[in-house]
This record gives structure tokens, C-alpha cells and sequence, in this order.
């Protein structure tokens, strides 16, 4: 192999789990809204007046004022949809369980955007490790204390000034105009799979999480309720421990979850349909102005949305200098992704139908070879962010001098999609291995990838692809 020593990555089921680390006391737990919508918007045609009623009472609803959004609020530039979804930890009444802590957090949240002609829809997670501008918000009474303009994690606007400032904050950061909110807790997620008989998943290793409360086999199996929570919610047990891996697997559960709320079998089966309607907007609170009747209506102009139509992105970052273990947005690179979602820029690329592996089912292991330190785990956040799944990250037992990705004949396909997005790299097969994953060995030569030049390059995947998609 001449100057690199990559050796192919072991099945996944082998790679030893992460060393443990001091969880928080509590964490970001699901990527769910959406699907509970998009199951109100492709069912509600078909439930009858006594259930919609019964619907409409179900709804929560929360003002949100034109005082907590401001006056310099984007410009709404055409007939797209723009949901903020959020993600609430919520620990009293019937969350009680989850552990005693004041008042509500929210380290979910994800901006969805339905094309104007209802034919195509993108989400945008927003890492709750973010550090950006914070605007001003007022305060909320004695509830919450307001917020003052200044540098901080994307998620204290919610501690601040509830879901109206989380709402100025993702507008001032994005330049796009929000239209309504869904406020999703533990509680209604539950109930949610639920009412779908469970999701279906794929786990390339076995899970013991006892913080998670998870204990769980490799391969294919339905979670529901408890299980479907610690799985979302568990961190250092799954993946490479990151909260970015954490991202990636959420939205892995959310596209299984939406594929299955938009599937025949759900939709053609009444009793089947209602409960997972009444589950979902038991579990929701939304703006007045988001009522089961403008639902309705969306979905009548909506019913050609497929799976294969939504797509998952995560906003561009980059682990932080300055403040170890957070994150921040990479310039232009977050700015472009915004203005083309606010442009509805992504009709084209999310009905162009481009078969090739989905980017989520190439793992990749990452040997930092180059001599400067931390540049694996760099690396490993940037594939991450454009949708690769890491298994690990790890020190090379010698100086790297070019960088290698290292494949054998069953990971060919993979390694090719891999070498096209690295400036300088090299390929070499691996004749005697026979995993699908990939090596990527970072050398002294290491250069860095080449930017995306569409959101193509940016999203992660639709929904037609999750953790048991064949590739």
C-alpha cells in the first residue's frame, strides 16, 4: 500500500463502542414533527365530520404576538410553507417521569419548508450546540426572563422568551419568514409510534444504554413507545457519541416514521388512520392560525406528496475553536443553503430521481494520519453534516504521508461517491476484505473536501431512504 497504512473497517457490529462520557442531564430527544403533520395533511381528507371535530378539540394552541416577532421580520417571497418544529423536554404532568427539572427546553429544532406547489419539502435541523447571534425578545411575564441581544446557544432563545422568540431568532438567523410552529413533547411522540404499531429499524451494532433505559439486539426490529424514545434520545451509546451522529440517526427515525404514516397501510385503513391522527394532534401545540381546517386544505392541494419528495439537511457547521464543545454555522456555505430554501430553490433536485447510494448507508471509518491534532474529528463532523454515517474516529498508528480511501470490492460503489467530494485523495482496494465501509486514511497531503455547489450536495437524504433502506 506504499506510504499509507489503511486497513478496511471491521463490520460495524465489531467496532468497539465509544468510551463512555458524563451525559447531560438531559437531551435532545426527537426529529418528529413533520411526520405528524404530514399524517394530518395526507389523512385528513378522509376523516369524517363527528372525527374532524374531535380532531380540532384535540389541538393545543399557543399565541405567538407580533410583538414577540418584531418589526424586521423577513419577507415572505412566495407561497411556500414554513413550519418551525420543535422539540420540547417538558418534565411536568404526564412527563414527570423523565426527570425533575424546571420549566422547558427545547434542543429540537428543525425548519420545514413545503414548496409552493406542494410538491416538494425540505428540513433544516439546526444543531442545539450552535453558537450565533441571539436577538433581543421580550419578556414573558414571570415566566420567562426575556433575552438581551447577544452571542449564545441556539436554544437559550427558548429558556428566554418560549416559542416566540425561538421563532424571531430562527427568522433573524435565516432570513426566512415562518409561518406557523408545532410543539411536539415526550408524552406525544410516544403515542405517536404508537398509534403506528411501532417504526421499523436497523442497528449495525447491539445498544446498551442505561441512561436510555435501552437495551436492544443488531438488526432490524420495531420500537414503540419507551424503546422509540430511548432511542432517539440515547447519545453516547449509539454511533460516534456525538450530538451531530445523534442528529443523523433522528432523522433516520423520523424518515422511517414519515414513510410509514404516508404509506398504503396506514392511509387505506381507517381505524389505522384516525388513531394516528388523534395521537398526532393530541401531541401537538400549534399557533392559532395552524387549525386542522388549514391542514385540511393544504392537503387537498398536497395529496401527490411522496416520501421520495422530502428531503433532510442539516445546517452547514464546524466544531468550534473558541468554545470547545460547540458548534458554528460555516460561511457561505449556511447563508447559500437558507437563500436557496427561501428562493425555493429545490423543486428540481428533490424530483430529479438520481439513483446512487443514499449517503447515510456509507459508513465511514476516519484515521487521522496527518500529524495535526483534532483533524479527524473535523473531518468526521463535515462527512456527518453532508450525510455520511462515521463509526469511528480514531488516531492512525503512523504518519499518513497522502490521504487514502480504502475500500474492498463490495464497498466500491460507496468509495467512489466518497473519492468524488475529497480535493486530493488516492483510492486503493483492499482484494482480501469484504465490508461494505470505507477507510478514509487523512494524510499530511490533506486538503479538505470540495464545496457543495447545489443543495444536492448538502442534504442528507429523503424520506424514501432510512436505517433499514436497502442500498
Amino acid at each position: 500500500m506504499g506510504h499509507v497504512d489503511v486497513r478496511p473497517a471491521p463490520p460495524a457490529e465489531d467496532l468497539p463502542a465509544p468510551p463512555p462520557r458524563t451525559p447531560p442531564k438531559w437531551r435532545a430527544w426527537l426529529w418528529v414533527g413533520l411526520s405528524g403533520v404530514l399524517g394530518v395533511l395526507t389523512g385528513a381528507v378522509t376523516v369524517t365530520a363527528g372525527q374532524y371535530v374531535k380532531l380540532t378539540g384535540n389541538v393545543r394552541h399557543e399565541a405567538v404576538t407580533k410583538q414577540d416577532l418584531g418589526d424586521a421580520r423577513p419577507q415572505k417571497i412566495s407561497k411556500a410553507l414554513n413550519v418551525l418544529i420543535v422539540g420540547s423536554d417538558q418534565r411536568d404532568g404526564a412527563n414527570a417521569r423523565y426527570g425533575k427539572f424546571p420549566g422547558e427546553r427545547t434542543d429540537t429544532i428543525i425548519l420545514a419548508h413545503i414548496s409552493p406547489n406542494r410538491d416538494g419539502a425540505v428540513l433544516i435541523s439546526f444543531p442545539r450546540d450552535s453558537l450565533v447571534q441571539l436577538p433581543a425578545c421580550s419578556a414573558k411575564g414571570d415566566r420567562l426572563p426575556g433575552q438581551r441581544p447577544h452571542v449564545g446557544m441556539i436554544n437559550e432563545s427558548f429558556n428566554s422568551g418560549g416559542i416566540g422568540c425561538t421563532w424571531r431568532t430562527i427568522e433573524r438567523l435565516t432570513q426566512i419568514h415562518i409561518d406557523h410552529f408545532v410543539k411536539v413533547d415526550f408524552t406525544g411522540f410516544k403515542a405517536m409510534v404508537n398509534a403506528l404499531d411501532g417504526v421499523p429499524v436497523c442497528l449495525p451494532q447491539p445498544v446498551h444504554d442505561k441512561k436510555a433505559l435501552l437495551t436492544l439486539p443488531a438488526g432490524r426490529q420495531v420500537l414503540k413507545g419507551e424503546q422509540a424514545l430511548g432511542y432517539v434520545r440515547a447519545r453516547y451509546s449509539l454511533g460516534d457519541g456525538s450530538d451531530i451522529g445523534r442528529i443523523q440517526r433522528q432523522q433516520m427515525f423520523l424518515a422511517s416514521m414519515a414513510k410509514k404514516a404516508m404509506s398504503g397501510e396506514t392511509l387505506t385503513d381507517p381505524a389505522t388512520l384516525f388513531g394516528f391522527l388523534d395521537a398526532v394532534t393530541k401531541a401537538i401545540t400549534t399557533d392559532p392560525d395552524l387549525t386542522i381546517g388549514v391542514m385540511k386544505d393544504l392537503a387537498m392541494s398536497a395529496k401527490g406528496l411522496t416520501a421520495g419528495q422530502i428531503r433532510f439537511v442539516t445546517t452547514p457547521w464546524r466544531y468550534s475553536v473558541t468554545n470547545p464543545g460547540r458548534v458554528e454555522w460555516v460561511q457561505p456555505q449556511a447563508k447559500r443553503l437558507f437563500t436557496m430554501v427561501a428562493a425555493d430553490q429545490i423543486a428540481k433536485n428533490v424530483r430529479s430521481g438520481e439513483q446512487k447510494i443514499p449517503k447515510s448507508q456509507i459508513h465511514i471509518l476516519v484515521r487521522n494520519g496527518s500529524g495535526r491534532q483534532g483533524l479527524g474529528t473535523e473531518v468526521a463532523a463535515e462527512l456527518e453534516q453532508r450525510g455520511y454515517h462515521i463509526v469511528k474516529v480514531e488516531q492512525a498508528p503512523r504518519p499518513y504521508a497522502k490521504t487514502t480511501v480504502a475500500y474492498s470490492a463490495n464497498g466500491e460503489g460507496r468509495a467512489s461517491r466518497l473519492y468524488r467530494e475529497l480535493k486530493k485523495t488516492r483510492s486503493h482496494l483492499v482484494r482480501t476484505a469484504t465490508t461494505q465501509a470505507l477507510v478514509l486514511g487523512i494524510g499530511a497531503d490533506w486538503q479538505g473536501m470540495k464545496p457543495p455547489k447545489t443543495l444536492d450536495d448538502v442534504e442528507g437524504f429523503d424520506a424514501t431512504q432510512d436505517s433499514c433502506t436497502a442500498s
